[in-house]
């Protein structure tokens, strides 16, 4: 049996991995609560087995998202896009693991998000990831990352297509949203990952706690939700489980938050990514 919420129900950042994980398993859980779309995006790298000399060695880590995601699409009543890039935790791994300089550090992850770039260009993603360290690294580190990150604005601009960000906890980003605004992109088409519940500068993807649903909400503001679902079975649940965007979507409309539940599934999906969460769900709502 499936709950039907009424709505569109969107998970805008979570990972699934069918060869050591839930994979489709996870989906239908999200799916039986009354979810009905998914940006699924590409697991580490280095969670996949793969540590990279030259940026063509991210293409598995990006070919085997998209096979999740067609899988994700046999179940979902409405569908799943991928979200490919570079995880910006890989600096510290090239840096203290693997003795690259932070420059060549910083050239492999560009050209790792190039490489991601030609699958949105394809239409076979629909957007890119990039961001900086959420921990302390050296100067070094963090002028490369921020130059990574850069690289990723200005990818997104020539293909006009979002990127997600990975960053330190923050409710003000407006510095990355200037550095958007300089590379073309406009900051709305930047989606910070694992939110508060508000945000200065880019669009808010909200990690999916009462707490931070309810500012939110109240804000006015546009957002979306997520739960970060990492799918490795030796972590599961982490961060959120797949079954809690829709059970926080029932709350929220329970509480009577209708209105920022719409703006969280339909009309930010729509401003941010280009995408109809309700004309691309079967049996389209009315």
């Amino acid at each position: 049996m499936t709950d039907d919420l009424g709505t569109p129900v969107l998970d805008n950042h979570l990972h699934l991995d069918p060869r050591h994980g839930r994979g489709t398993d996870a989906v239908e859980d999200f799916v039986r609560l009354g979810g009905t779309h998914l940006l699924v995006v590409n697991k580490p790298s280095w969670h996949l087995g793969v540590e990279p000399d030259e940026p063509a060695e991210f293409r598995p880590v990006f070919e085997e998202t998209l096979d999740a995601v067609a899988a994700a699409n046999e179940v979902l009543p409405g569908r799943a896009w991928p979200v490919l890039g570079v995880h910006p935790g890989l600096i510290s791994r090239l840096v203290d693991e693997r003795d690259f300089s932070p420059p060549d550090a910083r050239d492999l992850m560009q050209g790792g998000l190039e490489v991601a770039s030609e699958f949105v260009d394809d239409d076979r993603a629909l957007a890119l990831k990039s961001g900086r360290p959420h921990y302390e690294v050296s100067d070094a580190v963090w002028d490369a990352s921020n130059a990574v990150t850069r690289r990723a604005f200005e990818l997104g601009a020539a293909l006009d297509c979002a990127v997600q960000l990975h960053t330190e906890a923050s409710e003000d980003l407006t510095d990355l949203a200037a550095v958007a605004e300089e590379s073309g992109l406009d900051p709305t088409n930047v989606v910070k990952h694992y939110a508060e519940g508000r945000l200065a500068g880019p669009t808010p993807s909200v990690m999916s706690e009462k707490d931070r649903l309810e500012r939110a909400a109240e804000s006015g503001e546009p957002f979306l939700m997520e739960t970060d679902f990492v799918d490795d079975p030796e972590k599961p649940g982490m961060v959120l489980g797949p079954k809690t965007v829709p059970r926080r979507v029932r709350w929220m409309l329970e509480e009577g938050y209708d209105e920022a539940v719409r703006r969280a599934h339909v009309g930010t999906p729509e401003a941010v990514y280009g995408i109809d969460t309700e004309a691309t769900l079967e049996g389209s709502m009315s």
